[in-house]
């Protein structure tokens, strides 16, 4: 009898040491709000939209290369801190960052296209937040087409446009399997490849009206939908 009880004695040992292992590690993937590290990718992210822009107030003074120049720096020099950023934490999800944090460290990832080798491998990290409820899947969806144009694939997603500067209409650029589009989008949260198309093409329009009514266009054409 002693050497059973000793047996089951032993198992409820082992059953709660494993338990507390778990416990252990519950704690430890834990992630403490970083409050500094949000500061720090909306001050970047302010920077980087004025570049994503065509220029305004004192950079309208800018010649085209010296733009492109100030372009250029500003995404690289946000790519090699963004990639030490990531090295640290991995993909800065909602948990670190908060929901604006998180959206800042992706976008300015989705500028880093001169290397798309760290796009790829946040991507990656991105995904696995996202199927935790930690990263926003349309946002996902958006890095997705962005690198396999980058590394020479169709995009998935359509959600990378260029456009008819003869008419101000966006288009999708290189696109796998356009018949099931829509499916693949809605997946994600985003809407009908038409509806996004047709604010892209407005927005484009709004940012370059004055060339577009100089060649007396005055509105972008759009694509028909069923809403």
């Amino acid at each position: 009898m002693n050497k059973i009880y000793r047996i089951v004695f032993i198992g409820i040992l082992i059953i709660g040491c494993k338990q507390k292992d778990a416990d252990k590690k519950v704690i430890e993937e834990k992630v403490e709000f970083n409050q500094g590290l949000a500061d720090e990718l909306k001050k970047m992210a302010e920077i980087d939209q004025i570049a994503a822009y065509i220029p305004q107030g004192e950079y309208k003074k800018l010649s085209k290369d010296a733009w492109n120049s100030f372009k250029d720096s500003v995404y690289t020099t946000h790519q090699k801190r963004l990639s030490k950023i990531f090295k640290e934490n991995g993909f800065v999800g909602i948990d670190l960052a908060g929901d604006e944090g998180s959206m800042n460290f992706w976008l300015m990832v989705q500028h880093s296209d001169h290397n798309p080798d760290f796009q790829k491998e946040v991507l990656e990290k991105m995904k696995i937040e996202v199927n935790k409820g930690n990263a926003d899947a349309s946002n996902y969806g958006l890095l997705v087409d962005r690198v396999k144009l980058n590394t020479g694939q169709a995009q998935v997603y359509g959600t990378q446009v260029t456009y008819n500067m003869h008419t101000g209409q966006a288009y999708p650029k290189k696109l796998a399997d356009s018949i099931t589009i829509n499916e693949r989008r809605k997946s994600i949260g985003l809407e009908p490849l038409e509806i996004y198309l047709n604010d892209m093409s407005k927005m484009h329009f709004l940012m370059n009206k004055e060339g577009y009514i100089k060649k007396g266009i005055t509105e972008p054409k759009l694509y028909k939908t069923e809403h």
